[in-house]
């Protein structure tokens, strides 16, 4: 395709500079003039007030996010065609590469694989697909053939009922793009057996971004431990391998029962559930006085929007506060946020914070984010969502 065929957008001298310095996003109010034409999810051709070129974008006509950068090199040298888009799914996997042995991984992850706005979890033998770009909503049909092609999946099921699509001005959908029949699928994280399904639970499945934080607070934890917002039991079950007990709480009925299934099928005697409200949970063990000797706290994004962070900082401060007050004296906290509009300085603050309020010194033993499989694109801050902090209150 010839650069001068491509829809050109052209964008002002600061959203130039952005995108040259290594920002993928720009948004509209630095949108100087749009493309010509109305076709939903197309790749234009970028350049700044002078006419120079910056590159191939996706445009979309309704999201506050205007453009999202596929490459800096014209169309002359390098088209967004089909075996473009396959070349980036490709690579994408073949970057997962050491991580073959899990068949639970996410294989792409939006702008840090280079394809913005999508995102692809395997789960055995199912994929789930997500889109949260126009660009890419227009090509899922194409790219759950691709996908299947690369990596023999059965079913592909489209699970884009996200929030993150409202932003977007896309439609939510949950649908089947490839296979038929149940799409219940096994997967595995360490040592245990875990069961999903993908058209019914939350988010793509599960929350494989904390892979790697269960099976490390299962290495780290002892006695007797709490896990709040267990959903269906990543940490309750790792920390059921090196603690005497644990209480799994989780408010979501459905996923309650599905921790008691989990601990059930892999042998976990030591796993109880109670289905309630984490925060009720908390204040109901400071009034009787119980105590632990590990504590979890893995909320759901409590920060959508930045407007709503000072309200997420307070629910933050009071669940660690209480969390802490709920530890024995050397006792392990695992505290996460999957919040994106709360930066890692501002969460550790918040703890430290909720510590001094505790009267409890701790100390800082592991900073964590995502696993391998979820990484983090430079220049683009929204890609560290998740912060885990592992401290130990003395």
């Amino acid at each position: 395709m010839a650069a001068r065929s491509l829809p050109v957008a052209r964008v002002s001298l600061k959203g130039a500079k952005s995108l040259r310095r290594g920002s993928p996003w720009l948004y509209r109010t630095e949108l100087l003039e749009p493309p010509d034409g109305e076709a939903r999810g197309r790749v234009v051709s970028v350049v700044d007030p002078q006419g120079n070129p910056i590159g191939q974008a996706f445009y979309a006509q309704r999201s506050p996010l205007a453009l999202r950068l596929l490459t800096r090199r014209p169309a002359t040298e390098e088209p967004a065609d089909e075996a473009f888009f396959r070349r980036r799914l490709e690579a994408a996997l073949a970057r997962r590469a050491s991580l073959k042995h899990r068949d639970g991984v996410r294989w792409v992850h939006g702008e840090a694989d280079l394809l913005p706005g999508l995102f692809v979890d395997r789960y055995g033998a199912g994929l789930t697909l997500q889109t949260l770009s126009e660009g890419m909503d227009t090509r899922k049909e194409w790219i759950a053939r691709v996908l299947v092609e690369l990596t023999g999946a059965t079913h592909v099921v489209c699970r884009d009922d996200a929030s993150g699509r409202d932003f977007e001005g896309l439609a939510r959908q949950v649908v089947v793009l490839h296979g038929t029949g149940d799409a219940r699928f096994v997967y595995h994280e360490g040592e245990n057996r875990f069961e999903v399904d993908l058209l019914g639970d939350m988010k793509t499945g599960a929350f494989l971004d904390q892979v790697d934080n269960h099976l490390r607070a299962g290495e780290l934890a002892r006695g007797e431990a709490l896990d709040l917002f267990s959903y269906h039991g990543g940490f309750a079950l790792a920390l059921s391998r090196t603690c005497d007990t644990v209480l799994a709480v989780e408010q979501d009925p459905k996923a309650s029962g599905r921790i008691q299934a989990n601990a059930e099928r892999n042998g976990r005697t030591n796993v109880t559930v109670e289905n309630a409200n984490a925060f009720d949970v908390l204040r109901r063990f400071a009034d009787t006085g119980r105590r632990f000797d590990t504590v979890v706290l893995d909320p759901p994004g409590l920060a959508k929007r930045r407007e709503g962070l000072a309200t997420a900082l307070r629910a933050y401060h009071e669940l660690n506060l209480r969390a802490l007050k709920c530890l024995k004296p050397e006792g392990l906290l695992v505290t996460c946020s999957c919040s994106g509009k709360l930066d890692r300085e501002g969460f550790e603050r918040m703890v430290i914070s909720a510590a001094e309020d505790a009267r409890r010194p701790v100390q800082i033993l592991e900073r964590r984010g995502a696993g391998l499989d979820h990484p983090v694109l430079a220049n683009l801050p929204e890609t560290e969502y998740l912060k885990a902090l592992y401290v130990r209150a003395l």
